[in-house]
């Protein structure tokens, strides 16, 4: 094409998230209802009850425009999290918010920091908008946050910290988060998403610091994509200083966050039920899969959210075996963990029918 494209654009890579059950579907000729998709770490008890009645009342009037502030869906999560208003800001999903830190802190010369083993997207935001992206090896398949506070210059904008992070699971210690926190330098950003925060039965607790008001290179991620089950309806969000979401707000587009979701996540929010019984079948979802893996002589890193990372032997294949059996997982050879893959939190049945298929391939 004669089109100058974007030279970024080239080099680019692109996210390749895990498959929908309806493609594996048709590749393989298998009922769609005998399908598991256990790849996208999402809720297997499905969207809370309370969204889904809420989102029923919703669709006559699905011909108006959204609000374009989220004003009762912002206002009643203020309240429940200690904050103003103005401490929130909504995304497309997280990744949106991730976008908007990108338009507003990378230029070229600018740099980013991450973590082996870090959510893909964090790297391919840093070279869409031609910053240096800066890899800090992973200690124990988590984190280093010393070695990733070491690694600061004068050109650092950005620092992305999962917690727990995806793909691994892993969770950084409390005393070196506050460390991080409290010695980085004014002039860098630390990102902390939180998507799988709620599964944490005792996570560090950085909202006081927004609440005072003395971080203001900090912003928090979360999502209604996991415990909430709305991942189909994208809606994720930043907590940070005032002065860090107004300068946000002028980037994000008018109406990013629909009618839908908007009336999902305001009604999911007070679905306590729900949360609890998500809670309650990931604990134990997590205790049977690392018990089977261990039985199974399968090497595995903990996890603090809601899937569990393995290893296999050829990640490519065993993920290629299991669709074959109906069972969708997630390989981790994009992320240089070409021996392993990752297995989201099923309910009950989901996860025995995976077991006993993975025994058989292994076997």
């Amino acid at each position: 094409m004669g089109l100058p494209i974007n030279s970024a654009l080239k080099s680019l890579p692109v996210y390749q998230p895990g498959r929908p059950i309806e493609e594996v579907a048709r590749e393989l000729g298998l009922p769609a209802a005998e399908i598991i998709k256990l790849a996208s770490n999402e809720n297997p008890l499905g969207p809370s009850p309370a969204a889904l009645a809420a989102l029923k009342r919703l669709l006559p009037q699905l011909h108006l425009y959204p609000d374009g502030n989220a004003f009762y869906l912002k206002n009643r999560l203020a309240e429940k999290l200690g904050l103003e208003p103005s401490n929130l800001i909504f995304g497309n999903g997280s990744n949106e918010i991730i976008e908007f830190l990108g338009h507003a802190l990378l230029q070229p010369g600018a740099e980013a920091i991450v973590s082996q083993y870090c959510f893909a997207v964090y790297p391919i935001v840093a070279h869409l908008f031609g910053a240096k992206l800066k890899v800090v090896p992973a200690k124990n398949f988590g984190h280093d946050l010393g070695a990733m506070l070491a690694a600061v210059t004068a050109q650092t904008r950005l620092m992305f910290v999962a917690n727990p992070n995806n793909p691994t699971g892993t969770m950084a210690p409390k005393e070196e988060l506050m460390r991080l926190v409290n010695e980085l330098p004014e002039q860098v950003l630390l990102v902390m998403d939180e998507a799988y925060i709620e599964f944490v039965e005792e996570p560090a607790d950085l909202l006081p610091l927004i609440r005072r008001g003395d971080r203001g290179n900090l912003i928090l991620m979360r999502t209604f994509s996991k415990i909430f089950g709305l991942a189909g309806l994208r809606v994720g969000y930043g907590i940070a200083h005032p002065e860090s979401i107004a300068a946000l707000e002028k980037i994000r587009q008018p109406f990013n966050i629909n009618s839908a979701a908007q009336t999902a996540a305001l009604a999911a929010l007070d679905d306590h039920e729900h949360l609890a019984r998500t809670r309650s079948n990931n604990r134990l979802g997590i205790e049977f899969l690392q018990n089977a893996f261990r039985q199974l002589g399968l090497e595995f890193v903990p996890s603090r959210a809601n899937f569990v990372l393995v290893r296999v032997g050829d990640g490519q294949a065993v993920f290629q075996k299991l669709q074959k059996e109906g069972i969708i997982v997630r390989p981790m050879g994009s992320y240089q963990l070409a021996d392993w893959v990752r297995i989201s939190i099923g309910t009950p049945e989901e996860n025995a029918r995976c077991i006993a298929a993975l025994k058989r391939i292994l076997r």
